[in-house]
């Protein structure tokens, strides 16, 4: 991967799981050839939705292998790299090439939030640890951890290979900072599905999307309908498809996202809601509530 192959819709993929809750490998296998299939330009795991953080680094790397295989060069494999301590998130990113994935999106040192000196020092040592191409995921809201534009200029003017960043502080502003801050030198992709529209409208070059895992060809057709909008200021069928799908992309950025974003596959026979522990798959009013609104989805959708 270089800058220019960071753009367009990145599916961050769940896991399909056995009832004993190892994965199923030839599910996940279907499913990275179904979202390349519908036009996904990478495949991004185990990020949150895909509960990275309850997998061993062998389940890692059997999940790295799966979709190296599945998929082999159609598109690249992404691997997210997150742990605990600087060392760990190393020996995460050097497996990760070792298993033919292409590209890193690479998070801070998750429970503990120091200074940027601190974090700047944990990114820089990821970045030089392997030859992958890089992108440096900012998520403040989770990780307690803010880089800032001139910040991420910082690494992005010492290490030749980050190429994009993730940017899901929630604030649409941050989109045109960064753009004034670094230029074109990174490419800027949307981490929050229910800002994908208004990120592409600030100029973001790719969105890391969430619920493509349960509607993939409604996902990718919204990224390229509002790219257009951009281009040509056309927005009535961006807005059509916006306004059909607004209430589900909203189910991404709420603390249930992750089986939330399960439900909805398993609604629209695309997964099922099979969770590790501790999470446990919904029950009560969220779950009320989110079925009534993928009802609805599923009555208006257009065919």
């Amino acid at each position: 991967m270089n800058r220019s192959t960071w753009q367009g819709v990145m599916p961050a993929i769940t896991n399909p799981y056995h009832p004993d809750l190892t994965i199923d490998h030839d599910r996940l296998a279907a499913h990275v050839v179904r979202m390349a299939d519908a036009g996904s330009s990478a495949i991004v795991t185990p990020g949150s939705l895909g509960e990275g953080g309850a997998l061993s680094m062998e389940e890692k790397s059997a999940v790295w292998n799966t979709c190296v295989e599945a998929v082999g060069n159609r598109i690249p494999i992404v691997a997210a790299v997150s742990a605990i301590s600087t060392s760990q998130s190393v020996d995460i990113a050097q497996q990760a090439e070792r298993c033919g994935c292409r590209g890193l999106m690479v998070l801070p040192a998750y429970a503990y939030a120091g200074p940027w000196t601190e974090t700047k020092t944990h990114f820089a040592t990821v970045f030089e640890a392997t030859g992958l191409s890089c992108m440096l995921y900012n998520n403040p809201i989770a990780y307690r951890v803010d880089v800032r534009p001139h910040e991420l200029a910082e690494l992005a003017a010492d290490h030749s290979n980050l190429h994009a960043t993730k940017e899901s502080s929630g604030d649409i502003r941050r989109f045109r900072e960064i753009r004034g801050t670094l230029g074109t030198r990174l490419a800027i992709f949307v981490g929050i599905d229910d800002m994908a529209v208004e990120g592409a409208e600030a100029g973001a070059d790719g969105w890391i999307a969430g619920l493509v895992n349960a509607l993939p060809e409604e996902s990718i057709r919204l990224w390229e309908l509002a790219l257009h909008a951009r281009s040509t200021g056309d927005r009535d069928e961006l807005e059509a498809l916006y306004q059909w799908f607004l209430p589900l992309l909203r189910l991404d950025a709420v603390p249930e996202f992750v089986h939330l974003v399960n439900l909805v596959q398993a609604e629209f026979d695309m997964g099922d809601e099979l969770v590790r522990g501790p999470r446990r798959p919904l029950e009560g009013p969220v779950r009320e509530h989110a079925l009534a609104m993928i009802a609805e989805a599923k009555r208006t959708r257009s065919k």
